[in-house]
């Protein structure tokens, strides 16, 4: 089934767009935000991404391909997990020493899974603007 919802959230991170980039695509920083999920991609369109880790005492990966990477900019992958089937868009946007990092995730099934999905990428963005700016 299509969703036709999309989930949104955002958040200006007190870094450059390179130091954004890097936390959206270091698998060191990225496990320190990202639930503990372990990412693996060389971040190339067409090329392949995965997610792994544990979530409530179980096993998880999710699996993706890279359909856009332009560093500091624009990332968009797709994202399989559990049958659901979504592209997430993640928009920087430098705002002189800042970054407004925007992420997008097209095909919710209704208004309430979008806003539950919206509510656990903020809390992801939430992690990243924290590792960032505490990295500076």
């Amino acid at each position: 089934m299509t969703g036709t919802y999309t989930a949104e959230a955002s958040t200006t991170v007190h870094a450059s767009s390179d130091q954004v980039w890097n936390a959206l695509t270091d698998p060191d920083i990225v496990k320190l935000y990202y639930f503990g999920t372990t990412v693996e991609s060389d971040w190339m369109p067409g090329h392949p991404i995965t997610w792994h880790g544990e979530y409530e005492g179980k096993a998880y990966e999710d699996h993706g391909v890279i359909l856009e990477a332009d560093p500091g900019r624009l990332l968009r992958n797709t994202h399989s997990s559990g049958g659901a089937e979504h592209t997430l868009t993640y928009l920087l946007e430098p705002d002189g020493d800042s970054t407004r990092i925007t992420l997008t995730q097209d095909n919710a099934a209704s208004a309430d899974e979008a806003d539950h999905d919206s509510a656990n990428w903020s809390m992801m963005l939430d992690g990243l603007k924290k590792v960032v700016e505490g990295r500076q």
